[in-house]
């Protein structure tokens, strides 16, 4: 059972709430084994609490007198191990850190399972304000700022997109071309897996994305998961970023691929209020980019020309693969392998991204 040790408070770290009953473990068991096998251990048992905001791999923050260490382990229920592949995980980050200096310092990693009933890993705690779906409260700056930090932002993705993977060794993660057809083909499946009676079959949408998938443009280190709540920023200047947060999805792939990820979450002040409701990210806030503008200034960067009609694809591949994770999710909470409230309307989230997707498809005249 996860308890609480020590007297060091944890209200100043945004997120981090009491352990759920059914994400529990043994807290001594991780402090004894965190010594027998960490480079640098830490001393002592530590109070733990659990961060409320993910929806997939479970985090908890390790706070010990001197330090604070984060605990990443697959969720309740998971069976797919290549979903929530810890190892793979940590290696990632272990790799980029020396030519990527936005991912956390690596403590351990645990592949007993007798430990906490599930693989893990350990790392140092990234301090500094996230922005989740509104700015933290010691942050407020002015649409001129809000730009920066966007732009900001942006530009930490560009980079990322920039890392020599061959130099790094991170070579191991990909597996060759093919990647934009092995991704329509992958999420189509696991969205037919994932349905319950209460969403759309999107079919529609899947056959589309197969008939218009265009060809990889390029190879790179691909985040798959890249927003603002998984982005650290600087305490001292809440525009720059310093981390980049949650590396489980993280692959070899194409960059225009990520960036209609990245996009799915967007939303803006002008969308519908429905869908404003499902705002994760303060990406409403006077002074970001548009995703039109987001868009072109990645395109720009990057050195990549596309037309409108080409972007619709990764535009629509993006949003259907977000639906196809809120369905997973929701599967999960459907027959109760979670009982997070907060996913409780999840599928409704899944029959508006179908609807927006009908709506590009519509527009892109193909």
């Amino acid at each position: 059972m996860s308890d609480s040790h020590g007297t060091r408070p944890t209200e100043d770290v945004s997120g981090a709430r009491q352990v759920r009953e059914e994400d529990s473990f043994d807290v001594t068991l991780v402090a004894t084994w965190l010594r027998e096998h960490a480079e640098n251990p830490p001393e002592g048992v530590p109070q733990v609490r659990q961060f409320s905001g993910g929806a997939s791999n479970l985090t908890y923050l390790l706070r010990y007198p001197d330090r604070d260490l984060i605990l990443r382990r697959p969720p309740a229920g998971s069976k797919a191990k290549s979903a929530h592949d810890m190892g793979r995980e940590y290696r990632i980050q272990s790799l980029l850190a020396p030519v990527f200096p936005y991912v956390p310092a690596m403590v351990a990693f645990c592949e007993d399972e007798s430990v906490i009933g599930s693989e893990f890993y350990v790392m140092e705690r990234l301090a500094g304000p996230i922005p989740r779906k509104e700015l933290p409260h010691e942050v407020d700056p002015s649409p001129e700022q809000v730009r920066l930090l966007c732009l900001n932002v942006l530009d930490l993705l560009v980079d990322l997109h920039s890392v020599d993977t061959e130099a790094a060794g991170l070579s191991e993660f990909g597996r060759g071309g093919g990647y934009v057809a092995r991704q329509v083909a992958g999420w189509s499946k696991r969205y037919r897996a994932a349905r319950t009676w209460n969403v759309g079959s999107f079919e529609k949408v899947m056959s589309w994305l197969e008939a218009n998938r265009p060809p990889d443009r390029r190879t790179c280190l691909v985040h798959n998961d890249f927003r603002f709540d998984n982005i650290v920023l600087d305490t001292d200047d809440p525009t720059r970023p310093i981390g980049l947060l949650d590396w489980e999805m993280a692959t070899l792939g194409d960059p225009l691929m990520d960036l209609g990820g990245a996009l799915a979450y967007w939303v803006e002040a002008g969308d519908d209020p429905l869908f404003r409701l499902f705002r994760r990210q303060p990406t409403h806030l006077e002074g970001m980019l548009t995703r039109a503008e987001v868009r072109d200034h990645y395109l720009k960067r990057s050195g990549i020309d596309l037309s409108e009609r080409e972007w619709a694809f990764y535009e629509v591949f993006g949003l259907f693969r977000l639906a196809v994770i809120c369905q997973q999710i929701y599967y999960r909470y459907h027959h109760g392998q979670t009982t997070n409230p907060a996913f409780r309307f999840f599928w409704v989230a899944c029959r508006l991204l179908e609807r927006r997707c009908k709506r590009i498809i519509r527009g892109a005249g193909r």
